[in-house]
């Protein structure tokens, strides 16, 4: 595999050099303004929108055993984010996917947290303090794994709550466009951990399920799997879930859910890429079953260790000439 950055000569030559001292790059790796660093080195101005407004759209990819998942569709969102926030950072579509199979390689991590972040900077000195003339740019890093539930919490089923935080209306903050507003789902963290939960649902101002902190949510109703259908991002593993029921011939529904069908659901898993497949065990206390969400957890894991939807990363020749 050769990165050509879309012929990008700065790019492949910033990348060439990181290469020439890959073992910098350890504890991960970074892409900043058109420079790879070490993922320690990687800092934004304190000064910068995206620092002090959270003005930052952004994506999370994954690589288990050496491959990306569903990177292509990753990006694909991650520019609809960007458009819908109004930032255009220099970099192409093209040139982001070289990025994150550079930041990998680098890295040398077969399994990795991926993300991609678009941030608003400031206006150049003597312009108007206007977001409209704030540079934008480009941040994707690479770090080990991480686990929003881990595998042994997974196994044993998570205990859920329905939080009393409302989530923000998508009115106000588009949910389709991954964002750092997170202040709804932080409280409802909160919540849960004062009650030594695992973690929380977060409903609408009108009582209908939208996500949870980082998760898409789905329940089991009479056999039926159903996710809500507005006021949460359309995950790539929610997507994900979708297409396996349909190999599995499982009914599936896109729609409103109530807190009163998630109060009376037979299951309720939850779904994202820092985790893939995660059933809960309970919700406010009731025992829920896992039939479901189980056999939809083993087989998310199965068809990515066969390479379903995936891109290797190659970490041996990711550099013209170059190999490890």
């Amino acid at each position: 595999m050769t990165l050509d950055f879309a012929g990008d000569e700065r790019l492949q030559t910033a990348f060439a050099e990181a290469w020439s001292r890959k073992a910098d790059f350890k504890e991960g790796a970074a892409y900043m303004r058109g420079r790879f660093v070490p993922l320690s080195e990687a800092t934004i101005p304190i000064t910068d929108w995206a620092y002090r407004r959270s003005d930052v759209v952004y994506d999370v990819a994954s690589v288990w055993e050496g491959s990306f998942f569903r990177l292509d569709d990753h990006i694909a969102r991650f520019r609809r984010s960007m458009t819908r926030w109004r930032l255009d950072p220099p970099e192409s579509d093209a040139q982001i996917h070289d990025v994150a199979l550079a930041v990998v390689a680098l890295s040398g991590l077969k399994a990795a947290y991926v993300g991609m972040d678009c941030l608003r900077g400031k206006a150049p000195r003597g312009v108007a303090s206007h977001p409209a003339n704030a540079q934008n740019y480009l941040a994707v890093f690479a770090r080990g794994f991480a686990w929003i539930m881990p595998p042994d919490l997974q196994e044993r089923g998570a205990r859920m709550m329905i939080a009393k935080t409302r989530r923000i209306a998508p009115e106000a903050v588009d949910p389709t466009a991954k964002n750092f507003h997170w202040g709804d789902m932080t409280q409802a963290l909160f919540e849960a951990e004062d009650q030594g939960l695992d973690g929380a649902i977060l409903l609408d101002a009108d009582g209908y399920v939208t996500e949870g902190p980082g998760y898409n949510v789905f329940a089991v109703l009479a056999g039926t799997v159903v996710t809500p259908d507005r006021g949460a991002l359309e995950g790539m593993t929610r997507q994900s879930v979708l297409e396996l029921c349909a190999m599995l011939n499982i009914p599936t529904e896109v729609r409103p859910i109530s807190v009163q069908e998630l109060e009376h659901c037979d299951e309720i898993f939850m779904t994202t890429t820092a985790g893939g497949v995660m059933p809960a065990s309970e919700l406010d206390g009731r025992a829920l079953a896992s039939t479901i969400g189980r056999q939809l957890r083993h087989r998310y894991w199965a068809e990515r260790e066969a390479g379903w939807l995936g891109t290797p990363v190659d970490y041996e020749r990711s550099c013209d000439g170059g190999t490890d």
